[in-house]
């Protein structure tokens, strides 16, 4: 076996290229030690491993989901032998109902838990301001994403990694924007359609549905969960202003930890509450307008002043949430951050609704048309996207 070598057969659709190969085992009381050919150490505890066991027993080999439970062996389960093989795989020889499991090393390489290993693996986005977005805007064509997967996957993973990227070229026949969404996944269809129409209409149920100025914003922060990728694609755009402001949430962000680390702290700990209401429906949510994960990075941005409820934290934090809210605002109005960007008839851009507030400047309908249609789609739906197409890909 080479180190060129990939595997299928596990509880996995994905291939594992072999990229090191194990070269010694040691046996502890609770784990054992796998040292690598690159001279990476890797624990693993026996309740691990048993539980990621991928034979026909404990793996069903046709949608490769676990049947195996890992409360239906003993707590203090260890093997009576490991080894391992001339191929390379890692054998354990139970103490317990004479099982027997074997693990692929770029499998188990790939798995590995240790800290340096976790770390290795922490996505990390590139945040972007004015100069840095206007030097690199990531941008392909209509014809490329429809027709070559190699350029859809290096467009979405670029748009997974800024969280904003254009296509140009695109159709301009309405509905058009669907056959590109759905290069990516199935629409999420909300109280405001699956394809919603950005004009001007008289009877709207939304600020984006006028000719008014729209201040920075993610979309639908009354929702338990926002949108992922929002997609707005100009079918027409020759009416004076409407140009686009987008701003990285996540550089604001992390601004704030740097510089003004008490209102970053207020706004990642203390939630508020956002409306969004007609005649029809009425949505509400509190949720924090910063959202770290376990590692402490941010991973999501909730805001919109225009559907912001009333601030309702107990007395002795009120001060402390608008400080920091008002710290928020006045960052992103800051021209450093702001990337302008008009739309013109054939453009679509799409950008992370969970991490970049969008804007537009006010619009004269005396002077012309302004006609965009957008959609969403959820982050799961472009990571799995992403995912496939890399698979794919080997």
């Amino acid at each position: 076996m080479t180190v060129a070598d990939t595997h299928t057969e596990i509880a996995s659709f994905t291939p594992y290229p072999i990229k090191h190969l194990p070269v010694r085992v040691d046996l502890g009381s609770e784990s054992l030690l796998i040292e690598w050919d690159n001279g990476h150490e890797s624990e693993y505890h026996y309740l691990w491993l048993r539980d990621n066991c991928h034979c026909a027993e404990c793996i069903a080999s046709l949608t490769r989901e676990q049947v195996f439970e890992i409360c239906d062996v003993p707590e203090t389960i260890k093997p009576q032998e490991a080894y391992l093989s001339e191929d390379n795989r890692l054998v354990i020889e139970w103490d317990h109902a004479d099982h027997s499991s074997q693990y692929h090393p770029g499998w188990l390489f790939s798995h590995c838990y240790s800290e340096s290993a976790l770390a290795a693996k922490q996505w990390q986005p590139k945040v972007w301001d004015k100069e840095a977005i206007n030097q690199f805007l990531p941008t392909n064509t209509y014809l490329n994403i429809m027709q070559s997967d190699r350029h859809l996957l290096a467009w979405l993973k670029n748009l997974r990694d800024y969280g904003i990227a254009l296509i140009k070229n695109v159709d301009t026949e309405p509905n058009t924007l669907i056959h590109v969404a759905n290069r990516i996944s199935f629409i999420r269809e909300t109280n405001f359609g699956t394809i919603f129409n950005v004009q001007a209409k008289a009877d709207a149920n939304s600020s984006a549905y006028t000719d008014l100025r729209l201040p920075l914003h993610t979309d639908l922060p009354t929702r338990e969960l926002q949108p992922g990728l929002q997609f707005l694609h100009c079918l027409i755009n020759d009416a004076a202003g409407g140009e686009s402001i987008l701003v990285d949430g996540f550089k604001i962000a992390e601004h704030m930890r740097e510089h003004y680390p008490e209102e970053f702290k207020s706004l990642s700990s203390i939630p508020m509450a956002f409306y969004n209401k007609d005649k029809h429906s009425d949505y509400r949510f509190r949720g924090k307008a910063i959202v770290v994960d376990e590692n402490d990075q941010v991973v999501e941005v909730r805001l919109a002043n225009f559907l912001r409820g009333p601030i309702d934290v107990p007395a002795h934090q009120t001060l402390a949430l608008y400080k920091a809210y008002r710290c928020f605002i006045r960052l992103t109005r800051e021209e450093e951050f702001q990337f302008f960007h008009r739309l013109n008839g054939g453009d679509l851009i799409v950008f992370d609704n969970r991490r970049v507030l969008h804007a537009r400047n006010a619009f004269d309908l005396k002077t012309g048309s302004r006609h965009l249609q957008g959609c969403y789609i959820d982050r799961d739906e472009l990571l799995s996207r992403i995912r496939v197409l890399e698979r794919d890909a080997l």
